[in-house]
């Protein structure tokens, strides 16, 4: 500090190395009769709560310092991108969490049905939290995203034998397709399937367009994985209404 006060007038700044955040930066520093490297060591990320304060108002006095438990990492910031990449990282006790930093595809079970497929991730559509994650792509736990409905509809062909697509508006002005043999255990097996059962209008809307709404269970920064549940009933009114309201608005 002394050296700086003297000859600041001087004092030229010839490069700066600048790394992650998780590193210092070292400037070099170059003065009429002094050469020397600054050591700037940045804010690290910590999940203490210690700096908070309690619910009273009141400041809660700094008892210890920063612990290894509680430090944080930079967010992983998932993207919905093709070439999936997922990084081991070593944490604590010696375990592994799975950062993922691009994803495509996930499982995602179709609850009504008790049936899980794996499928291809189309778009991110809605997140409660923060507009932006949806602009940038962004995965995170509880976004609702657009993934593809062709597992799920090949699924329902095989297992009641016939394309969901008839069931639809679309679908109702198509000429059926020629009939499957079958034996006469699996045609009784499968009219018995059929015997009152009903498919979520809205769902089926959404069978007729190829892409069905989904909500994300998973957390891909911890799990390096997206998985979740196709969205239905009140739950998939719900998400609808909010995102045509945020339509609106735009």
């Amino acid at each position: 500090r002394r050296c700086l006060r003297l000859w600041r007038e001087s004092l030229v700044v010839v490069s700066d190395h600048r790394t992650k955040n998780t590193h210092p930066t070292f400037i070099h520093v170059e003065l009429t009769n002094l050469t020397t490297t600054l050591l700037f060591s940045p804010q690290g990320i910590s999940r203490d709560s210690l700096h908070k304060r309690r619910r009273t108002g009141g400041k809660q006095p700094r008892w210890h310092k920063k612990r290894k438990y509680e430090l944080g990492r930079q967010p992983s910031m998932t993207k919905l991108a093709p070439n999936a990449d997922v990084r081991p990282v070593r944490v604590r006790g010696g375990n592994t969490k799975f950062r993922a930093l691009r994803l495509d595809a996930g499982n995602f079970s179709w609850g009504s049905e008790s049936v899980t497929r794996k499928t291809r991730l189309l778009d991110v559509s809605y997140n409660a939290s923060n507009n932006d994650l949806v602009r940038t792509q962004t995965l995170v736990k509880n976004c609702v995203i657009q993934v593809d409905a062709a597992p799920f509809r090949a699924w329902y062909k095989r297992h009641y034998g016939e394309d969901i697509i008839y069931l639809t508006k679309k679908g109702k002005g198509m000429e059926p397709e020629a009939p499957v043999k079958r034996s006469a255990s699996v045609a009784a097996k499968i009219a018995k399937r059929n015997e009152n059962h009903k498919v979520d209008v809205n769902l089926l809307d959404q069978f007729a367009t190829g892409r069905l709404y989904a909500c994300v269970t998973s957390r891909p920064g911890q799990c390096g994985r997206c998985d979740g549940y196709i969205l239905e009933g009140t739950e998939l009114q719900f998400y609808v209404k909010k995102m045509q309201k945020k339509k609106s608005k735009a």
